[in-house]
């Protein structure tokens, strides 16, 4: 599913129009305040095109987990806010509980070409997660032509991504995700080479399919993280209390064997830092040492790759022409353990190579150590660039009109 074959912002005529657009304003708040604004800033390419057309834009998003009911604190007015100041003008807020209600009518009816509302919380109706039939119909009665944009939500077939394709006149994609398909696409599909992968995260469940997928496209492959003790375990190591799943190592030994077979290089950590027993609170000051991933003791864990796999893991990124990173290295929400990530950070920070951040904790690891402007891209999809790494079909972008 590469370069997509899918009509974009750029294929359709929106002055006089109604645009719905779905965003991805899911961004974190703390007491009403947006903490990090990545995403509203990845939306706004698509947003100031359409007000340029001429479009009447109608932007909607979820926020968070309301789980079908309305959630003061999980309202979109502080996004609204937010945008009305980098737009340089008015972004109209319906508060609406039920999302498609009086307001809303109200504000889309009075709108003039290149106006701008926002509709609240799409996850207030129960709906919205069910792809439900009448919600979805709410949606398009609002718009004459649908653009998704949201690459976040595009592996979830929800109202507001999929459902409500059947309601308007076309439907096609933003920018962010032409972006996104661009840099994951290529990765996958057509690579400069050497292609190295690294892969991190707790648990090896999680990237089963995506290992797989990647064991017939990448020259190397680098994992990390609490996934990588299972793979310990599957070359024959003890790691003490470290996280393991057990019912994975297998699967990890036929990993480790169909690499061989196809030549493509996997690199485990060599030494990782241990410690008694986890952090808590995860960041509170433990002591850690380093020990070869051999020699971990029965009554210690580990939490971090050790200096040695650091160095190790940058040395290949070096040589590497594109990289893909996604999950860290270890606990890096603790100082102790953030090592790891933060040197695979700098090690992709210091290359030439095209470097692509598959969203989530690795994208939050590159932009808080200020590294965010040196990769290529930086995914807004944790989970959608995993599936799409996993060679899935996103239902949000299979949805829209073909070319």
């Amino acid at each position: 599913m590469t370069a997509l074959n899918k009509k974009t912002v750029d294929d359709i005529n929106v002055k006089g129009k109604r645009v719905l657009v779905r965003c991805d304003f899911n961004v974190p708040l703390k007491a009403g305040v947006i903490t990090d604004e990545n995403r509203i800033v990845a939306a706004l390419p698509t947003i100031k095109k359409l007000i340029a057309d001429g479009g009447k834009v109608i932007l909607c998003s979820h926020l968070g987990k309301p789980k079908g009911e309305p959630k003061p604190e999980l309202s979109l007015a502080p996004v609204a806010k937010r945008l009305s100041e980098h737009l340089g003008k008015e972004v109209v807020f319906a508060a609406d509980d039920n999302v498609v209600g009086e307001n809303a009518k109200a504000a889309v009816a009075a709108m003039k070409d290149g106006d701008v509302v926002l509709l609240q919380n799409t996850r207030y109706r129960a709906e919205e997660t069910k792809n439900g039939e009448a919600f979805s119909k709410e949606l398009g009665s609002l718009a004459d032509v649908f653009v998704n944009d949201a690459f976040g939500a595009a592996h979830r077939a929800h109202c507001s991504t999929v459902g409500v394709v059947d309601y308007v006149e076309e439907a096609v994609v933003g920018y962010l995700i032409q972006k996104e398909l661009k840099y994951l696409g290529n990765a996958v599909e057509n690579p400069e080479r050497p292609f190295v992968c690294i892969l991190g995260g707790a648990k090896v469940a999680d990237k089963l399919t995506v290992i797989e997928n990647l064991l017939n496209k990448a020259d190397t492959l680098i994992i990390g993280g609490g996934m990588s003790y299972t793979f310990a375990v599957a070359q024959g190591y003890s790691v003490g209390t470290s996280l393991v799943d057990l019912e994975k190592v297998d699967y990890c030994k036929e990993m480790l064997k169909k690499a061989e077979e196809k030549g493509v290089k996997i690199l485990l950590p060599v030494d990782t830092m241990i410690t008694k027993s986890f952090p808590d609170p995860i960041d509170a000051p433990v002591e850690a040492t380093c020990v070869a991933v051999n020699a971990i003791p029965d009554d210690m864990m580990g939490l971090d790759i050790g200096t040695e796999s650091a160095k190790l893991f940058a040395e290949e990124v070096k040589n590497a022409k594109t990289v893909v990173w996604n999950g860290p290295m270890g606990v890096s929400e603790n100082p102790v353990f953030a090592n790891g990530t933060i040197s695979v950070a700098k090690a992709l920070a210091e290359t030439d190579a095209i470097t692509i951040i598959g969203g989530g904790d690795s994208a939050a690891a590159v932009n808080n150590l200020g590294f965010g402007d040196k990769m290529s891209h930086i995914s807004t999809g944790g989970g959608a660039s995993l599936e799409f790494l996993e060679g899935k079909e996103l239902p949000g972008i299979a949805a829209m009109n073909d070319k």
